[in-house]
């Protein structure tokens, strides 16, 4: 029997690492992944040389998308910018995520038109829904101000509708892993209302999908790890933060912002579940995975220093930057209309929690770093607070 050819985009990613370990267990397929060359990428890649092919290029550059081979069976695109860089560089943003997914699909069309295009998008299309969690596809798309990332999102989505292909779009939920902490953190409410999904769960169901394509096939589905695996934001990071041996989630008022990001319950998140029956995991067995995967003598670092990373993490937080400073502007972006900024700067009063913690103490730890010597500690903060353990 002739083996089906599995397309890949962005393989080298959270979920699309988790699909390559998945995928590569199943003989009937024959997989190619097109992926941009670094040294990050040939690590992982040589790890499956003997069970993949490997297409180095650029996805926003159509005489390397030309290198892609035709009569490919399915498609599954992954392959995009995403927060915070998807923010802070907006045109590499829509090169990556609007014209590569366009000149994917024109070659597509040209060389594979039979192919099912299976194309990997975001919650963040419904914008703020602190007040109506209840998420649908059939929803109206709200992005929220300021997430060009959701834009870019909404675009690609419209592109792949309008191709002659068959295809099937997958919104996906919070995926989470073991990420590093970004100025992202501070601007979901933590009333929001959160569901999460495991890269496990999700690979699996981006892997069944490739059987299932005539139940799939010219349909939206909201992809979440389904009412086991929800709570609220800040319960979320309440427990993370006891998992790291950071303490309490205790940062002054108005540090998170009250409105204006994304993220809820997928009401109809068991559609899919139904079809492809991909959920193994919950928010109990996340918790679970993640304190047994992270080592003690980091969590006792972070116990030690926690008040250190605890004030650089603050010092990223754009609300309660624009809170203090009296930014109008980007207040009425992060805050609801009854928040009023008390203090600027230039009158704010210190205190002990305020004071700046000298340099010297500064340099003692970088939870970006993999190992640590007791013995010679030499590790710095860096201003961007880099910490290893969280999102």
């Amino acid at each position: 029997m002739q083996r089906k050819h599995i397309l890949i985009t962005g393989a080298s990613g959270t979920v699309g690492s988790e699909i390559l370990k998945l995928i590569t267990q199943f003989p009937e397929y024959q997989i190619t992944c097109f992926d941009i060359v670094n040294k990050k990428n040939k690590k992982f890649f040589n790890q499956y040389k003997n069970k993949i092919q490997w297409i180095t290029g650029d996805i926003s550059n159509e005489s390397e998308v030309k290198k892609i081979p035709s009569q490919i069976d399915v498609v599954i695109h992954l392959a995009a910018l995403i927060p915070p860089s998807a923010d802070l560089y907006p045109h590499l943003t829509q090169k990556i995520n609007v014209l590569g997914t366009k000149l994917l699909l024109n070659h597509l069309e040209k060389t594979s038109p039979q192919v099912f295009f299976i194309y990997s998008s975001s919650i963040a299309l419904y914008g703020d829904r602190v007040e109506n969690p209840y998420i649908r596809v059939s929803d109206p798309i709200k992005i929220s101000e300021g997430d060009y990332y959701a834009e870019t999102k909404m675009a690609a989505e419209q592109l792949v509708q309008q191709s002659s292909l068959r295809w099937s779009i997958f919104r996906l939920a919070a995926i989470m892993k073991n990420h590093k902490i970004s100025k992202l953190m501070f601007h979901m409410p933590l009333k929001t209302h959160f569901e999460i999904c495991t890269p496990n769960d999700t690979a699996n169901a981006f892997v069944k999908a490739i059987s299932n394509q005539e139940q799939l096939q010219f349909r939206i589905f909201n992809l979440g790890g389904g009412e086991k695996s929800r709570t609220s934001y800040q319960k979320f990071l309440e427990n993370s933060f006891k998992i790291y041996g950071l303490g309490r989630l205790d940062f002054p008022e108005n540090s998170f912002a009250t409105k204006n990001f994304h993220c809820g319950y997928l009401a109809d998140g068991d559609d899919l579940e139904n079809i492809l029956h991909f959920r193994n995991d919950t928010l109990k067995s996340y918790y679970h995975t993640t304190q047994a995967s992270f080592p003690l003598y980091k969590k006792l670092a972070a116990s030690l220093f926690s008040k250190i990373i605890k004030y650089y993490l603050l010092k990223q937080s754009e609300p309660y930057q624009a809170y203090k400073s009296d930014n109008q502007e980007m207040m009425q972006r992060f805050f609801k209309k009854n928040t009023q900024s008390k203090y600027s700067f230039k009158n704010e009063k210190k205190n002990k929690n305020s004071t700046p913690l000298p340099y010297t103490i500064l340099q003692l730890i970088d939870f970006k770093c993999t190992t640590y010597n007791f013995k010679n500690i030499k590790y710095q903060i860096k201003s961007r607070a880099n910490v290893y353990c969280l999102f």
